[in-house]
């Protein structure tokens, strides 16, 4: 499996003001991962737990390891399932027993080889193996390079909702390797695409106009080497000038939840699995996107914009039938509820959001109803 090819890599510092990191585009992306780590200060001879899954393992698990004992460490391979029907507790609990059979120390380290799904649920064992070790993120999908990886939030679903258990652990780096999404399944790479779009409608509309000028975004073999770099690079950005602001989503982090709150409805009464994250956050935009114009927040235009982008994506556009009610009752139960309230972050304009604390039930369920 042949490496990116491009050997100066693009450096994002995540400027933490405790433990700052790094998100690495590119140089010799898995090749080099044993180097960048000791250029990250982890030592030589550390025990070092790596959690993947089948379809990454088998083209990547060996690249990564041979790189990692290269470089003087001790790695451990731990293959787990994969999916969103898979993050839970007991999954959790499988990396928490292979960390225990490898005698993971304090010192020691876990490494999340693979998509948004296999990172959340290694940074969560990290951040839970004896009160917390180190993590390190070789995001595999787009999904995962451009959101998950980012940012330190880990966690597990509870068949409440998503994300529903969980911590903040940053990890130590962030390597990516875009090569590795030569791989993608071409569903995968749309469902990041979701998160791509939504970075352009939060706060950085020349992003979005690059992605509104390019004629197919549905494959990575029908992008340019330099323009998937840009989207890669620009995403990073906008990720990290966030989380680097507001580590712990207390006050404008809370922007990067765009078109969740609906998304994780359509997750959670759909059934896990059944929509890709980034399929059901596609949704989720269109849905608040319609949100928006009935607040009179943005244009009927800019709605219709969005999604335009989002359809050439090749990303749902359509509400499923869902009993409002049901929806009404699970977005109630969403972890971003404060005070009793309902939490959405609106539109204003391609470029602009403002976070809302006022919207009602009666606004949802016009809504709902303009959708259906």
């Amino acid at each position: 499996m042949s490496a990116f090819v491009n050997i100066d890599a693009q450096r994002i510092p995540v400027a933490l003001s405790h433990q700052p990191y790094e998100v690495v585009i590119g140089g010799e992306g898995l090749r080099g991962v044993g180097k960048e780590l000791r250029r990250a200060g982890l030592k030589e001879g550390i025990k070092v737990l790596v959690v993947s899954n089948a379809d990454v393992a088998e083209p990547y698990g060996d690249l990564c390891l041979q790189s990692l004992k290269e470089s003087g460490f001790r790695p451990t391979l731990l293959v787990i399932e994969a999916g969103e029907d898979q993050k839970t507790p007991v999954s959790v609990a499988l990396i928490h027993d292979a960390a225990y059979e490898a005698k993971l120390e304090r010192g020691s380290l876990m490494v999340a080889l693979g998509g948004g799904v296999v990172g959340d649920m290694t940074g969560f064992a990290a951040a839970t193996w004896l009160r917390g070790i180190s993590v390190v993120q070789l995001p595999t999908t787009l999904l995962a390079m451009v959101d998950a990886a980012i940012g330190g939030k880990t966690g597990v679903n509870h068949p409440g909702g998503k994300n529903l258990i969980g911590a903040f652990h940053q990890p130590r780096l962030v390597l990516i390797d875009p090569s590795t999404l030569k791989t993608l399944p071409e569903r995968e790479f749309r469902a990041g695409m979701a998160e791509v779009i939504k970075y352009g409608v939060i706060g950085d509309s020349a992003l979005f106009q690059l992605l509104e000028g390019i004629q197919e975004l549905d494959t990575p073999s029908q992008l340019h080497q330099d323009l998937l770099e840009k989207i890669l690079e620009r995403s990073a950005l906008a990720k990290s000038r966030v989380v680097s602001s507001d580590e712990r989503e207390g006050g404008l982090r809370a922007i990067l939840n765009y078109g969740h709150t609906f998304g994780h409805v359509v997750e959670t009464l759909c059934g896990y699995g059944n929509w890709l994250h980034g399929e059901a956050v596609a949704i989720g935009m269109v849905a608040v996107g319609e949100l928006a114009v009935l607040r009179q927040s943005w244009s009927r235009d800019d709605a219709n914009r969005q999604k335009s982008l989002i359809a050439k994506a090749g990303l749902p556009i359509a509400w499923p039938k869902l009993d409002p009610e049901e929806v009404l009752y699970t977005l109630q139960g969403d972890k971003k509820v404060k005070d009793g309230k309902l939490r959405f972050v609106i539109p204003t304009g391609i470029g602009n959001v403002e976070i809302k604390n006022d919207v009602s039930r009666e606004e949802i369920r016009k809504c709902l109803s303009e959708l259906s």
